[in-house]
């Protein structure tokens, strides 16, 4: 990552050419939506423009999965399968980093999403996320922990095998090679 978030016209470019590319081959995910709307959004949005850039750069894969008729705005959330490889082995918040003795992660999945400009998913948009296809099948990712649970020291993950989305409970601090986190990001 980079303090300047700002990327070159060969980067946005290339990007622009991948995420044409996911939304045109993934039509289910965001029917009745146009490219050229999207695109028109993105472009006006450098800094959100540069957040889908570092979420296809820690292999997110992010993709539309919605429009926010309300607020007019488009929703993307990271569509890879599995979770993120670029964001694996994190454990969930800046508290719980600082609260490891020993083997601690780099960084957390909240100070990582923070410092992208995403949010993790919540456990609300993980299952609508899931109705879209089946993602987190060998992996599993953080998701917006409550309060109440996060002062005893847990947070919650979910994952999704035999055809159900199940949520999980760990400490906080904990981190795995095969846990990551997903986001969303609303332009």
């Amino acid at each position: 990552m980079t303090d300047k978030k700002e990327l070159s016209q060969e980067q946005r470019d290339y990007l622009l050419g991948v995420l044409k590319s996911r939304f045109e081959a993934n039509m289910d995910r965001h029917q009745d939506l146009k490219w050229d709307a999207v695109q028109a959004r993105i472009e006006n949005n450098p800094e959100k423009l540069w957040s889908l850039h570092e979420m296809e750069r820690t292999e997110g894969e992010p993709d539309v999965v919605g429009y926010d008729k309300e607020k007019d705005e488009y929703i993307f959330c990271d569509c890879s399968k599995e979770s993120p490889k670029g964001r694996r082995s994190v454990c969930y918040d800046q508290a719980a980093l600082e609260a490891r003795k020993k083997h601690k992660p780099e960084t957390s999945a909240m100070e990582m999403a923070t410092s992208m400009g995403i949010e993790l998913l919540t456990e609300e948009q993980y299952r609508e996320l899931q109705k879209l296809g089946k993602f987190d099948m060998k992996t599993s990712s953080w998701v917006q922990t409550p309060s109440a649970i996060r002062k005893l020291g847990g947070a919650l993950f979910c994952d999704y095998r035999y055809d159900h989305v199940f949520v999980y409970h760990n400490g906080a601090d904990s981190y795995y090679g095969a846990r990551g986190f997903r986001g969303s990001l609303r332009v």
